[in-house]
């Protein structure tokens, strides 16, 4: 992963969001219209956070986050989110 030019301001997180699973158990292979958008990820920049509020997570972590939590962004070909850290609901 190469480093991002963009830094997240105040309690804001970037996310690389995990692959979609293309087999399921079963052995199902999963089309690309029917995958689901993973809730799980790794955090690749972090804000300084909020005056009387600093930040639980650190870059690195892999987390969970709700299924519309943040904003789609593409910088360099590469897809990732950026939300605020309250929508990050686990540290996994």
């Amino acid at each position: 992963m190469a480093k991002l030019n963009i830094k997240p301001l105040s309690d804001r997180v970037i996310i690389e969001p995990a692959a979609a699973e293309e087999i399921t158990a079963g052995g199902i292979i999963i089309p690309d219209t029917a995958k689901e958008k993973p809730l799980k990820g790794k955090i690749v920049a972090i804000g300084t956070g909020k005056k009387d509020e600093p930040l639980t997570v650190k870059v690195g972590d892999n987390v969970l986050y709700g299924k519309y939590a943040g904003t789609e962004i593409t910088i360099d070909g590469n897809d990732y989110l950026i939300m605020r850290e309250s929508d990050v609901v686990a540290i996994v």
